[in-house]
């Protein structure tokens, strides 16, 4: 946990995008489980205080909409210390198949959405960071940037564009002690990646199988490495893209027992 406070109290405050389902959801939870006053984004949810738990409907793509959840916020919380860009969408299919209205709508919400976010959260992150203690934000990038894959041009191309958006803003906003890292985790197994696994989807996806470690990852895997970026462990971590993905994009090949 962070160990800044921003508002005469010990509780530090986390915006969580998509945080209606798979990871934005595990994230949310664990923070709040940490301690932290969670307000948890998405589009697929209603206004509602529940404790230290504010939901917000929110579409992260529409600037009025992501305006005015940070209205919203702002309202409630004078400052924050953390921004977790979760939401993201996957569309597959070939690239020249595939619809114009699939195409933006990836880059809409996986790229334009935590670049309106981090812009509508920047005034909160900057009225809680300090050199010693400096505000943070994590974006959810994916393996798929540096390893794409066929049917998933689009949503790698995204991701792709996103980690740029992260190393560049992490520089930008290094003078103002708010860092930027993103996490890229290979298949996770959240709703998202189950529905496009079944047979009956019609989607050319192909989830990349278990990794070197045995397994596919769990939710809880990537929050891990989301609380290590959050935590005062990481506050001299910025502009990194951290792959969490078992060791899967480590190197090609099968693993060689060891017996042999």
């Amino acid at each position: 946990m962070t160990d800044k406070t921003s508002t005469g109290t010990t509780q530090p405050t986390v915006v969580v995008t998509g945080a209606a389902s798979g990871i934005g959801q595990a994230c949310a939870q664990h923070l709040l489980a940490d301690g932290y006053r969670v307000f948890a984004l998405d589009r697929n949810t209603q206004d509602a205080v529940d404790g230290q738990l504010t939901t917000i409907a929110c579409d992260v793509g529409d600037e009025q909409s992501v305006a005015a959840a940070f209205e919203k916020i702002g309202r409630s919380a004078p400052a924050i210390d953390a921004l977790v860009c979760s939401a993201g969408i996957l569309r597959m299919g070939s690239l020249l198949d595939m619809s114009t209205e699939d195409f933006d709508a990836v880059f809409r919400v996986n790229t334009r959405g935590p670049w309106l976010c981090a812009k509508y959260a920047r005034p909160l992150l900057q009225a809680s960071a300090r050199a010693d203690n400096p505000s943070k934000i994590v974006m959810l990038g994916s393996i798929a940037s540096l390893r794409p894959k066929v049917g998933g041009g689009a949503y790698a191309a995204s991701k792709a564009a996103l980690s740029r958006l992260v190393r560049v803003m992490a520089v930008e906003l290094g003078h103002e002690h708010i860092l930027v890292n993103a996490v890229a985790p290979a298949t996770v197994d959240t709703p998202m990646i189950q529905a496009a696994l079944k047979p009956d989807s019609g989607l050319p996806y192909k989830a990349s199988g278990v990794s070197p470690l045995g397994r596919v990852a769990q939710p809880a895997d990537v929050v891990a490495a989301i609380k290590l970026l959050l935590s005062p462990g990481a506050n001299y971590i910025t502009g990194t893209l951290i792959p969490v993905d078992g060791g899967t994009s480590a190197a090609f090949g099968s693993p060689v027992s060891s017996a042999q």
